[in-house]
């Protein structure tokens, strides 16, 4: 009870403009002006009933526009264990540190000309990263201040309606049912990240707002898997809530992989899902984990270890070095880039609840 009162404390006390969080459903709530929400069930692709505010109101968390970055080697404001993630487009390659996501959420960003949102939920420790060009128009993301099975939901600010971020579509709205088009992120630790993209750049604290971003402002949510702060259904108890995994998702199915189990398979796992061919790598020391289709760019199949040179993630029988986005940055396919499926690191709690029987290799 001491636990769950601080984790609920916590938040308002320090930052009163964000809100206390309550576990209100939406058919009580004020819906913050966001238009498109209705109390009609037959106007969500969720469980209308589910769909809770989480007490900031819309756009109460801010989510970013036009951030800035400095590079990897003057940023001094993150530890060695901060957690970040990563995205890369040719070769301007960025990290988002969860220190500021805790706070924003949505970073909408444009890298080397692709318009991207970061959408990142620290309730359920899940990231994504989404294309601003929808039906063949670009728009901006924010929060909604709504959630559903504690997962945020985002807004787009053309239309109005709103997405399921562990769904990777709308579900309320003009584009109810339309899915996004996701991109490739990664997530490790600021010193893992340093270690393997040493020139790339970092989101900066200058963000307009002002917060603390040393300050984790959920109490010890993040590591006591007693606590929720809202509820999920199902509820499913295979693996600790708070245990981050990496799941694939394809075609309203999903599976996850633990840093346990990479660890027990030398950092690479080779295993089929959905019609997948996949292998899943990583280092639990180095807290990073990354999924691939087993194919290489001209379809010949790689036997893949862990490069010991120090300079990527994995490397092949050709002389091929392959960094943890896939991109080959030695050897006769320098250049070129391993395909990925759809995946994403999070608390185990997120696909236990929005992929019911989730497999657990």
């Amino acid at each position: 009870m001491k636990n769950i009162f601080r984790i609920l404390l916590f938040p308002c006390i320090m930052f009163m403009n964000l809100g206390c969080a309550k576990n209100t459903s939406l058919t009580n709530i004020n819906t913050n002006g966001n238009d498109s929400v209705s109390a009609s069930s037959n106007t969500w692709l969720i469980p209308r009933e589910r769909v809770v505010d989480g007490g900031p109101g819309k756009d109460g968390i801010p989510a970013l526009v036009n951030p800035i970055f400095i590079n990897v080697s003057v940023a001094t404001y993150l530890k060695d264990n901060d957690m970040v993630i990563g995205y890369r487009n040719g070769d301007d390659i960025r990290a988002y540190p969860h220190a500021i996501l805790n706070w924003h959420e949505i970073v909408n960003d444009d890298v080397n000309g692709n318009k991207l949102a970061i959408v990142y939920c620290p309730l359920t420790g899940t990231a994504v990263g989404w294309s601003r060009i929808i039906s063949g128009s670009e728009t901006t993301f924010g929060v909604s201040g709504l959630l559903y099975n504690t997962n945020i939901i985002p807004y787009d600010r053309k239309t109005n309606s709103n997405w399921s971020q562990m769904l990777f579509k709308a579900v309320n709205g003009p584009l109810k049912d339309t899915g996004v088009n996701s991109l490739q992120l990664i997530e490790t630790s600021w010193k893992t990240w340093k270690e393997m993209f040493p020139f790339s750049k970092v989101l900066t604290v200058n963000t307009g707002y002002s917060r603390n971003y040393a300050v984790y402002p959920y109490g010890d949510y993040r590591v006591n898997n007693n606590v929720l702060i809202f509820n999920i259904d199902p509820d499913d108890n295979r693996l600790p809530r708070k245990e981050r995994v990496l799941g694939i998702i394809k075609d309203g199915k999903s599976k996850v992989y633990r840093f346990s189990s990479i660890t027990a398979h030398d950092g690479i796992i080779q295993d089929v899902f959905n019609g997948y061919q996949l292998v899943i790598a990583g280092n639990e020391q180095k807290n990073i984990m990354v999924a691939f289709i087993n194919k290489l760019p001209d379809g010949s199949t790689p036997n893949f270890v862990l490069d010991k040179s120090g300079k990527g993630l994995l490397s092949d029988q050709f002389g091929n070095i392959w960094d943890a986005f896939g991109v080959a940055i030695s050897g006769p396919m320098t250049g070129q880039k391993l395909s990925s499926p759809e995946f994403v690191m999070g608390y185990w709690l997120a696909f236990g609840a929005f992929y019911p029987g989730v497999k657990i290799f």
